[in-house]
Formats: C-alpha cells, sequence, structure tokens
C-alpha cells in the first residue's frame, strides 16, 4: 500500500474518535443573526432530542461558553463604540456652541438613551441661595420634580454636590446614606423613581451642579455607565464654561466705552476662540488628524503648538493638567494633558508663550479635548480593522468550505487582492520577557505592529500559534526572501525587540484553493523553525533559501511538499500531457549528464533528449543544472521514485 493511501486510513481512523469539528457551527449562526443568550442553550437541547451522541453533545457544551463570551465581547463593543459617537456628536455641539440650554439638553438626552435609564436630568448650583436647582429634565412626567431645589446635602442630589462624588442607589426610600427632606421625597414619589445615579459636574475643584439618571424599578448601575455619565457630565461642565466665557465677552464689549483697549485685546482673543471652535469643528467632521488640530491652534493662538507622547512631556507638569482638568504652565511652555477616562494619551503643548490670556488658555485646553476624541475613535477604527483583517485570514487559514467570491469581497474592503500573488510569513519574537505580562504585552505590540504593516501593504494580519502570521502581496521585482527580511526588520523596530520571520514561497489563487493559505503558512512556520536552529533569531529567510537543507532542519518534514516545490511542476506535465520528462530527467542524471548516454539509456534520439531537457529548463528554471539546484533536484527525484507506486 503507498504512503498515501496509509495517511488517508489514519486520517479517517483519527476522524472517527476525534470529537466533532463543526460543533461551534450552530453558535457561529446565533451570533452571525444576533440572538439573545437564551437561544444559546438551544443547539445542545436539540442535540440530545436528536439522541446525537455523548461526544457531539459535549463539544456543543464546550463551544457554548466560548459563543456566549464573543457575544458579550461583541455586545460590550458595540455599546463602546455607541458611547464614543455620543460622546463625539456632544463635543461636536460644544465646538460650535451657540445656544446653552440646547446642548445640556442633548447631553441629557443622549445619557438617558445610552444608559437605557426612564428619567435623566441636570442641576445646577445657585451660590446666592446655596442650594442646587433643576435645570434640564428628560423623561420626567411630574411637575413638582421638576421644580425641585436641593439644599447641600439634603437627597441624593444635594449630597453629590456637597462631596464632589458620584452616588448611587438601588432604592432611594430605603437608602439612609443621605438626607431625606419631605419636599425632596414628595418630588421623587411623585416621579416614581427608585434607582438613582448621580455624578458632579467639574470645573477645576469646584461643584457647579449634578447630572443624574434614575429609573422607576430598582436597578444596579455598572461602573462603566457611572464612567460614561461621567463623561457626560465633564462636558456638560464645559459647555457652561464657554457659556460663562462667552457672557463675560459681552460684558466686556458693553464696557467699551470704559476700556477701549482692553476691549479690542479681548475682541482679538475672542475671535481667535471662536476662530479655533470653527477649525475645531470642521476637522472633526472631515476626519482631521492630531497633528491637524495641533496646526489649526497653531495659527489661532500665533505660537507652535504640537502633540507629544505622554513619556515625551514633563511629569508632574502633565499630571497637574490632567487632574485639574486645565492646561498648566512649565517654564515657557503650557502643557494640556490629552486623556480619556483615567489614561493619558500625551499633551498639547503650547511652545515658547509663558503669557497666556484665559480664553486662549480655554482654547488650548478644548483642542485636547478633541483630540483625545480624535485618538478614542482611530483607536477604535484601528482595532475594528485589526479585527476584520485578522478574522478574513483565520478563515483563510481555518475554513474548508468557503465562497471565493465572499471571501473577494470581504478582502476588497480591506484593499487586499487574493487574486494577487502573495507570500505567508511566521513572525515570532526572541528573547524571554520577565514576565507572563510582558510577554503578553510584547505579543500585543508584535500584532499592533503587523496590523499596521499589512493595512500599509494591503495584506492581512492575525495572532497565531504564540506569534503573528502575515498575508502581504508580493511586489514587482520582489522576492519572499526580501519579504521576510523587511518584514523582520520593520516588526522589530517597531517592538524594540528581535523579531525572527520564515516566509513562504510566493502563493496564488488563495480564494479558491482551499488549503492554500494553510499549506503556505506550515512551509513559513518552517523556515522560521530552521532560521532559530542556525542561531539566525531576529533575520528573515524563505524556503528558497534552504533548498533540501530546510527539510532536514525543520521538525515537520515536508517531504511531499519538498518534492512538490523542487520538481512539482514537471510531474504535473508529465501527468497533464503523457510526456516523460521525469523519466528523461532521472536518466541524464543517472548518466553523468550526458545527452548521448542518455539517449541510449532511453533508446530515443538525441534530438529527442534535447527537447525534453529544453522542455525542462523552461518548467524548472534555466539556473536548473546548476550544482546547487542540481543536487536538490535529484534528491527530489530520489524521494518522488521512493513515495510513488512502481517508481522504485
Amino acid at each position: 500500500m503507498s504512503s498515501d493511501h496509509v495517511q488517508s486510513a489514519e486520517r479517517f481512523a483519527d476522524a472517527a474518535v476525534a470529537p466533532p469539528a463543526d460543533a461551534e457551527t450552530p453558535f457561529l449562526e446565533l451570533l452571525a443573526r444576533g440572538a439573545s443568550a437564551d437561544a444559546y442553550e438551544q443547539p445542545v437541547l436539540l442535540a440530545r432530542a436528536e439522541g446525537r451522541s455523548a461526544e457531539w453533545i459535549a463539544a456543543l457544551q464546550r463551544a457554548k461558553p466560548l459563543a456566549l463570551r464573543v457575544r458579550s465581547e461583541l455586545e460590550g463593543r458595540r455599546r463602546r463604540e455607541a458611547e464614543l459617537s455620543a460622546l463625539f456628536e456632544t463635543a461636536h455641539d460644544l465646538a460650535g456652541l451657540r445656544d446653552l440650554d440646547a446642548v445640556l439638553q442633548a447631553i441629557v438626552q443622549r445619557a438617558r438613551s445610552l444608559l437605557g435609564t426612564d428619567v435623566a436630568y441636570l442641576s445646577l448650583n445657585d451660590p446666592a441661595r446655596g442650594d442646587t436647582h433643576m435645570r434640564v429634565t428628560e423623561g420626567s412626567v411630574a411637575a413638582r420634580f421638576q421644580q425641585l431645589r436641593l439644599g447641600m446635602g439634603e437627597g441624593l442630589g444635594g449630597l453629590v454636590a456637597q462631596t464632589a462624588r458620584p452616588y448611587v442607589t438601588d432604592d432611594y426610600f430605603k437608602d439612609d446614606r443621605f438626607q431625606h427632606t419631605r419636599t425632596i421625597d414628595a418630588g421623587v414619589r411623585d416621579e416614581g423613581l427608585v434607582a438613582i445615579l448621580g455624578v458632579p459636574l467639574m470645573l477645576g475643584h469646584h461643584v457647579i451642579g449634578v447630572l443624574f439618571a434614575a429609573d422607576r424599578r430598582a436597578r444596579v448601575f455598572e461602573r462603566e455607565q457611572i464612567a460614561l455619565l461621567g463623561s457626560f457630565a465633564a462636558l456638560a461642565a464645559a459647555a457652561i464654561d464657554t457659556a460663562n466665557l462667552l457672557a463675560e465677552t459681552r460684558s466686556a464689549l458693553a464696557d467699551l466705552e470704559l476700556a477701549n483697549e482692553i476691549i479690542r485685546d479681548r475682541s482679538g482673543v475672542i475671535e481667535r476662540a471662536s476662530d479655533v471652535h470653527d477649525r475645531l469643528a470642521e476637522l472633526v467632521l472631515r476626519g482631521g488628524g492630531v497633528h491637524d488640530v495641533a496646526a489649526a491652534v497653531s495659527e489661532v493662538l500665533d505660537g507652535t503648538v504640537v502633540f507629544a507622547e505622554a513619556a515625551a512631556t514633563p511629569a508632574e507638569a502633565l499630571e497637574s493638567s490632567r487632574a485639574d482638568g486645565h492646561a498648566v504652565r512649565f517654564e515657557d511652555d503650557w502643557i494640556a494633558a490629552v486623556a480619556a477616562g483615567g489614561e493619558l494619551l500625551g499633551a498639547l503643548v503650547l511652545r515658547g508663550h509663558p503669557g497666556l490670556d484665559p480664553v486662549d488658555q480655554r482654547t488650548l485646553e478644548r483642542a485636547a479635548m478633541v483630540t483625545s476624541l480624535l485618538l478614542l475613535a482611530r483607536r477604535s477604527a484601528a482595532e475594528a480593522e485589526q479585527r476584520v483583517r485578522g478574522e478574513l485570514l483565520d478563515d483563510l487559514l481555518d475554513a474548508r468550505d468557503r465562497d471565493p467570491r465572499l471571501l473577494r469581497e470581504r478582502a476588497a474592503r480591506l484593499r487586499a487582492d487574493l487574486d494577487a500573488v502573495h507570500v505567508v510569513l511566521a513572525a515570532r519574537l526572541e528573547g524571554g520577557a520577565a514576565d507572563a505580562d510582558q510577554e503578553a504585552d510584547a505579543r500585543r505590540r508584535l500584532a499592533a505592529a503587523a496590523s499596521h504593516l499589512a493595512a500599509t501593504r494591503h495584506g492581512l494580519a492575525a495572532a497565531r500559534d504564540g506569534g503573528t502570521v502575515l498575508l502581504l502581496p508580493l511586489g514587482p521585482g520582489d522576492t519572499a526572501t526580501d519579504l521576510a527580511r523587511r518584514a523582520a526588520r520593520h516588526l522589530g523596530t517597531a517592538v524594540h525587540t528581535p523579531v525572527t520571520v520564515g516566509a513562504s514561497a510566493p502563493a496564488e489563487d488563495l480564494a479558491t484553493r482551499t488549503d492554500g493559505v494553510t499549506t503556505a503558512y506550515a512551509e513559513a512556520r518552517r523556515c522560521l523553525d530552521a532560521l532559530r536552529l542556525l542561531g539566525r533569531s531576529g533575520d528573515g529567510a524563505a524556503a528558497e533559501d534552504f533548498g533540501f537543507l530546510g527539510l532536514l532542519l525543520a521538525g515537520d518534514r515536508d517531504i511531499p511538499g519538498f518534492v512538490d516545490r523542487t520538481i512539482g511542476q514537471v510531474v504535473a506535465y508529465d501527468r497533464r500531457r503523457g510526456t516523460e520528462l521525469v523519466r528523461t530527467l532521472d536518466a541524464y542524471f543517472a548518466c553523468g549528464m550526458s545527452p548521448a548516454r542518455t539517449k541510449d539509456e532511453l533508446h530515443v534520439h538525441v534530438n529527442t533528449v534535447a527537447q525534453r531537457l529544453e522542455r525542462v529548463g523552461r518548467l524548472l528554471g534555466d539556473d536548473w543544472q546548476t550544482p546547487a539546484r542540481a543536487l536538490e533536484i535529484q534528491l527530489a527525484l530520489r524521494l518522488y521514485r521512493l513515495s510513488e507506486p512502481g517508481q522504485h
């Protein structure tokens, strides 16, 4: 029996005892149509009802929690994207602020919508009376509730206004952490509220009001929801601050006869503030970047504004700006932290401008806020694209039953062309990390760098087998070796750690060949293993660099693959045309590469030998008779004879 028949029998036997490979399919279908969590019980129940094997049911039970985890992750991502979009739209409203009440109403409406509460409302402090009063409500039906005034420390809102901290209660009337009054309790009872979340509106260290979200039933507010409402509160505070600045401007203009020089200066500042608001709004709408924001603010402030990474900014000044929410002076510069939640993303730095008008300072701070939103939007988009590229490459590596048309369409949306000639690259970090967290962080940085390289080269990338796999198109004049070496240099520079890269031979028809990418990836991994065995970590190489040595060094000796790469075109030609090129080639080497002796061995005319060898040269390349190639071809011929029935 041939080795191919033996392997087929072994695979059949393995399949008979292995768990079903498509147990994930019903859960993938549930994910695809966005089914509820309860629906994920149905595949197991259906399998039991149909009398499926215990092994099949066990596979379904293992797949179910994974599918539920993926569903939860997808829902979380959709929720975060919706939250970011709402914050982005609110920031755009703020950038073009004309009506404070309209902006505050929009903030309350979006907070209610995203948190899914029955009611949302906002109160502002009244310093003259020492209390806080309702300013905007959404979803409220009780007139007495809409007219409430809360003294400092009274009710949940009074407690938030007094302590400058968020407070949440699952059941308002059973909560004794704050002072209940008859007036406030009556208003809350009229509205029918039970669960209430309140967060402070802060300007610097001062509380100017409270933003609330409330339900008419018992509810537990999650940490992410508290943080989201806090973000809306920050935008509301900024809107109020902007309105106050505009009011100051109108007051200054009213005093024109008393201080003409001061008014002219202030008018110029306000014009610049309005200009930067318009420019930032335009930049946001047309998809500008952080450096575009810095350039626009530079023109308005008549200075040099740059975006700097957090590590390149004075730590004390950066932390002070983040904590206060304002730009701070550092020597002759002004620094405005660019932050999102608790994460520092960098800073906008105004160089060599020690004297800064308060309005210009606010302009710099608003530019920093817009910059943080742009960075979050870009990060979200990049993560989404990286995930989509990885999913497509995973499908090419793992899927068996595929629709080439759909694969091509998915690739085209990522600006990739599966009909082009590609090379598969297997990349892995070198050098051990100090601990598991550092190793995981290094792998994430490698995956991000590989995804960026794939995006710029119109390819695909995905994390796999402890490293990263890339599918890159082969450019004109490039070889697989060139691509592997450039990728090793690029990735190593990006992650500041040596990266070893193995490349496959060029592959075609990836959309239609079900095992094309899988086979190429296995070859790339063998090249990667060979490089590491040879002590060439941090380098890049392709299968063509090793010849049969790669076959000997790799842990998985792919003899059919070596034979196919070396003389596969000749074998295929014989099978298609019914010729005897392989037999002629074998006799040619056996006769010391002498055409005269070869024709005697084959009992044909010498011209026939010459014609066959010429055809071999066209199939294998002009260098097929060089010592190195001839050695590989002879080895491949011998392996072919040993592996084919009747050839030895």
